[in-house]
């Protein structure tokens, strides 16, 4: 039973250290994609900063964001980083 003890204790570390937090993170961002709604400036994983039009395809799982100029395109919901007021702010023009 001893022999187990050190290898319990490194699960234990290595779930606290790393396990755990990522676990917070990616329910911040479920809670954070699910609370989206039209009108929302974003930003996305590629760097580019929106607003958004509307949701498209099966279970909302695209975004049609303005990007300005008139120019839209369409995104994975899932490549939305987060609002652009939580992130470096925009950049004017």
């Amino acid at each position: 039973m001893l022999a187990f003890l050190p290898m319990i204790l490194m699960f234990a570390i290595i779930y606290l250290l790393l396990i755990r937090p990522q676990m917070r993170k990616q329910k911040h961002q479920q809670t954070m994609l699910g609370a989206l709604r039209k009108g929302d400036q974003v930003l996305t994983r590629g760097g580019i900063y929106g607003r958004i039009e509307a949701f498209k395809g099966k279970d909302n799982s695209q975004v049609l964001l303005d990007i300005g100029k008139g120019n839209k395109i369409t995104v994975a919901r899932a490549y939305i980083v987060g609002p652009a007021s939580e992130t470096v702010e925009a950049p004017k023009g």
